[in-house]
């Protein structure tokens, strides 16, 4: 049986913001149609009653139509979660790989982003040389800029 990636989801306080904050930091491109999903089938898939979900896809960089997305969604009721931590069990961080890793912190800066280490240029045995930085973007999701020599 072919299993093939398909999509990483980002819950979002606004999923338009966010969503612009994507496509102008990290050259990710809207794939219609928005989503707004709601009904019987929703609320049984979450287990949420009366739950609604908006927002939209993102062809990620560097893949065609076809390629994997990043889903920004926003629920009628979302839970804050203000422990985003680099270390904290779960999923950690997106990753983009760019020609530029300190012009991109800085665009990420520009557009509401903020650093949460320094950038860093290390070796790494046995996989080369790498210029990496951890940021967040504007909700607070973290992201790791790198790119290998």
């Amino acid at each position: 049986m072919k299993t093939i990636f398909s999509h990483v989801n980002i819950i979002s306080r606004n999923w338009k913001k966010l969503a612009d904050f994507y496509i102008q930091v990290f050259d990710c491109i809207p794939k219609p149609p928005e989503r707004n999903l709601s009904g019987k089938w929703v609320d049984e898939l979450t287990d949420l009653p009366n739950a609604q979900i908006k927002g939209m896809h993102l062809l990620l960089p560097g893949y065609d139509i076809d390629g994997p997305t990043l889903e920004i969604f926003e629920y009628n009721e979302n839970i804050g979660n203000s422990g985003k931590k680099i270390n904290l069990e779960g999923f950690g961080h997106i990753a983009f790989t760019v020609e530029d890793v300190e012009q991109r912190l800085n665009i990420l800066l520009e557009h509401g982003g903020s650093a949460v280490g320094e950038l860093i240029d290390a070796e790494i045995d046995g996989v080369g040389k790498i210029t990496v930085v951890y940021a967040k973007d504007p909700e607070g999701n973290i992201i790791e800029i790198q790119k290998w020599d």
